[in-house]
């Protein structure tokens, strides 16, 4: 791929590492590249790192056609520049796109572009314990339009920002508020797809379960409000009777890269992992009775969040004492031991950044 550099007129200094919180700085530089059906992919550039200037006509403004990603670039103790299955977030890049009616991203320019990117902006990438380079890919639709129709041009975009932990508890225990008022997708919609409404739809359970006292929000399916499904940025799994429960990609659930790592994980120590629905009446009575050891969400901002508290209908019920568990904290300390180069990548999830 031929990109395009367009050199900064002056650098940012760079924040403290150990105070970066999550999502509150960038880069210096950006990836752009466009799509038209005339030409198809072009104009790939790297640019510094600035607003976009968009036509009040502009679809995604009116219409949503956008779709984005979430992975990390990580720096070894040797100076190794690494991923980590950057290639799972380019084919679910891909099938997002499908489901909204946007042009697909073939996958090896997606993981292309961010390896370039990234390897112009290698200094960025913090060294402090529990930090890394945020990655953000995403799309959304350009042609200048009222109606809703396909759009016939759209942008691509990378930008990065050196990220400490996502939930201020860091790797703590955080507290869940079950929602059963408002849904988050349902069979045939775009649950499973990364976009941005799925994102704007959650947002007033998550202001509801914050002035609760809680940290995020564990939705239920949107039939029956019956099912467990995911937490609002992560999947969420559950050890009940040595098992760990999962809810299945079927539709409502998004099928994230942390979450099928964690999975493998699990088998190759021998657990058994059930994907299957888990009905929120069957996880409050483990939870009564002890037979709930652990709860755990997974996503690549968070890694592994322990769950320490449920609330659902006013009931609260406390996992393993408020503590981190022994295999909730074994896969955080061995999923971050592969990212970060520590350990043997036996399932060769990384991919190096030259």
């Amino acid at each position: 791929m031929e990109v395009k550099f367009i050199p900064a007129e002056q650098l940012k200094e760079k924040p403290d590492e150990n105070a970066l919180g999550f999502g509150k700085y960038f880069t210096d530089y950006m990836f752009t590249m466009d799509w038209t059906k005339e030409k198809g992919w072009h104009n790939a550039t790297i640019e510094p790192y600035g607003p976009v200037s968009l036509d009040p006509a502009t679809m995604v403004l009116h219409y949503a056609q956008e779709t984005f990603e979430g992975l990390k670039a990580y720096r070894t103790k040797e100076g190794k520049l690494l991923l980590f299955r950057p290639e799972m977030n380019a084919k679910r890049f891909a099938n997002s796109n499908r489901r909204l009616c946007m042009e697909v991203l073939p996958e090896e320019l997606f993981v292309d572009a961010i390896a370039t990117l990234v390897s112009y902006e290698k200094d960025w990438i913090p060294t402090a314990e529990g930090t890394s380079l945020y990655i953000r890919p995403f799309m959304f639709a350009t042609e200048r339009a009222v109606g809703v129709h396909p759009s016939n041009a759209y942008k691509f975009m990378i930008i990065l920002s050196p990220v400490g932990a996502y939930y201020p508890e860091g790797v703590n225990p955080v507290k869940i508020y079950v929602e059963d008022e408002y849904v988050r997708a349902t069979k045939g919609g775009t649950g499973f797809a990364k976009c941005g409404g799925n994102y704007a739809a959650s947002i007033a359970a998550q202001v509801k379960a914050e002035k609760l006292g809680y940290t995020q929000v564990l939705w239920l399916d949107g039939v029956e409000r019956k099912y467990v499904e995911e937490v609002g940025t992560m999947n969420a799994m559950f050890i009940i009777d040595e098992k760990i429960v999962t809810a299945p990609c079927d539709g409502t659930v998004l099928p994230g890269v942390t979450r099928d790592s964690v999975i493998q994980l699990l088998k190759s120590w021998g657990y058994v992992v059930e994907e299957r629905h888990l009905s929120i009446d069957e996880l409050m009575e483990a939870g009564r009775n002890g037979r709930l050891q652990e709860a755990f969400g997974t996503g690549t901002a968070a890694v592994i969040s322990p769950i320490g508290k449920l609330n659902y209908k006013g009931e609260s019920i406390t996992i393993n004492d408020f503590q981190t568990g022994e295999i909730t904290q074994r896969l955080y300390d061995t999923l971050t031991g592969i990212q970060w180069g520590k350990l043997e990548d036996c399932f060769h999830w990384t991919y190096e950044v030259k």
